[in-house]
């Protein structure tokens, strides 16, 4: 699908995009695949060069923000460190970018990496170790919590135990987080949103950023229910909206979960079919949570399953058509600058 580009200069600063290379995953998953096998199957191998020919189709990137998806991970550490791997290449990335080579573009700008909550206090020497790796650039991590009790929803790459976040061993980890001024990335179903109001509200000082819109579902045994449980979504986004220490992401509508197209890999949806599908949840996330804690999102490349770069891009902007220039630029880089701490890297842009 190829469009003309809307608003070209506008700058964005895109926080979640992943590096990895999952072709051994892949080969393990012969046809029919899982859905989400099926997406990843699409890109298979991203590294660099594949994220700069995705940020270079004539959007103004400035910067990234890297996402942990388990990459890279180094075999010759202890089993709770091999973690630390992931953060040293991507780190290798970003000062590949950051040679001027490819101008002012600042990929990896901000990373956010992995350490198991769940091992309470032991978590601190993991995520020391993370810091040292970042070289500056580390910001955070992600501990996913994804859980249905449907195996057909989210398939075998995910085994986040049900209630992660209320384990009394991931709240001992997690509170090292704020001791040590870092962030967290928080990925659950729609169904699970309670879980990220329970942990922020326990934790009110503590910046979390719910990612996907909070992955409403139309796979698995949620096939088709979009619509009877939007009320139920809407809800758990306003009380989450209610709490100044949350911010949202605003994309990842385009992944196999949500079936935003339902067709794919690549089911070629132009940017306004997009946009229709994508604007109810956009728009309420931005009603509650505002421009200033609200960021939007590539999630690429997952959500090359629904869109490509461009036009996934061409869709927010179409969505945002009647925002003000204050609104855009903190929604499209602004708030994710500031919840990333990465303004620094962007001064020469």
């Amino acid at each position: 699908m190829t469009e003309a580009i809307l608003e070209p200069d506008l700058p964005i600063v895109d926080p979640h995009h992943h590096l990895w290379d999952l072709r051994p995953l892949v080969s393990m998953f012969p046809e029919p695949r899982h859905h989400f096998i099926a997406a990843l199957a699409e890109k298979p191998y991203y590294n660099f060069d594949a994220l700069r020919e995705d940020t270079d189709t004539g959007h103004n990137i400035v910067a990234t923000v890297f996402m942990e998806c388990g990459a890279f991970y180094d075999a010759d550490r202890a089993e709770d460190f091999k973690v630390v791997g992931e953060v040293e290449y991507v780190n290798g990335v970003a000062a590949q970018s950051a040679s001027g080579l490819y101008g002012n573009y600042r990929a990896c700008a901000g990373i956010i990496g992995h350490a198991n909550m769940m091992l309470g206090d032991k978590a601190a020497a993991v995520l020391e170790s993370l810091v040292a790796a970042g070289n500056g650039r580390f910001k955070g991590i992600r501990h996913q919590g994804a859980w249905d009790a449907d195996p057909e929803v989210l398939g075998p790459p995910f085994h986040a135990p049900e209630g992660l976040y209320a384990s009394a061993s991931f709240r001992e980890g997690f509170a090292h987080l704020g001791k040590m001024g870092l962030t967290f990335d928080a990925w659950v179903l729609e169904p699970q949103l309670g879980d990220v109001i329970d942990l922020a509200k326990a934790f009110p000082n503590q910046p979390i950023c719910l990612d996907h819109c909070g992955t409403p579902l139309n796979v698995g045994a949620y096939k088709g229910t979009l619509e009877e449980n939007y009320e139920r979504w809407e809800a758990s986004i306003r009380e989450l909206a209610s709490l100044d220490n949350v911010s949202v992401k605003l994309g990842g509508l385009a992944m196999a979960f949500c079936g935003m197209p339902e067709e794919g890999p690549s089911a070629g949806k132009g940017s306004e079919e997009l946009a229709a599908l994508w604007r109810p949840y956009i728009e309420t996330c931005i009603d509650a949570f505002g421009p200033t804690r609200g960021m939007f999102e590539s999630n690429y490349p997952v959500d090359h399953w629904g869109a490509s770069y461009p036009v996934l891009w061409n869709a927010f902007k179409r969505i945002t058509s009647g925002a003000s220039g204050d609104e855009k630029t903190a929604l499209y880089s602004g708030t994710a600058a500031k919840f990333y701490a990465i303004e620094d890297s962007l001064s020469d842009t």
